[in-house]
């Protein structure tokens, strides 16, 4: 089993990208009401924080090349990332937010 990390929830606005470390893996948390969506926090495509992004409409933007990101699945759905990103569990728990690590995905050609 994965390590779990819990962060306030007061500690991550409303549709403002915010960066944490799992066991030091950087992940990327989005909270949209009543949802938190938690993905790796490095683009594909420029291995910058994604967290220093933007969201809009269930997406993350990478800030430097506009690459843009399905938080649900982490498929790319912008260019120029082609590479979708690892989803990591994470769920609202009474006044904190719990996340945990998804395992490597077999398919992935990165692992």
């Amino acid at each position: 089993m994965s390590a779990v990390l819990r962060v306030p929830l007061a500690d991550v606005p409303v549709r403002v990208p915010t960066r944490v470390e799992v066991d030091g893996h950087p992940v990327c948390l989005v909270r949209d009401g009543g949802t938190v969506h938690a993905v790796d926090d490095t683009c594909t495509h420029a291995e910058v924080s994604l967290s220093e992004g933007e969201v809009d409409d269930g997406t993350v933007e990478c800030w430097l090349h506009g690459s843009r990101f399905d938080l649900r699945t982490g498929a790319p759905t912008g260019p120029p990332a082609v590479i979708p990103l690892a989803v990591h569990h994470a769920e609202i728990d009474g006044d904190t937010v719990a996340v945990s690590l998804a395992g490597p995905d077999p398919t992935d050609e990165r692992n």
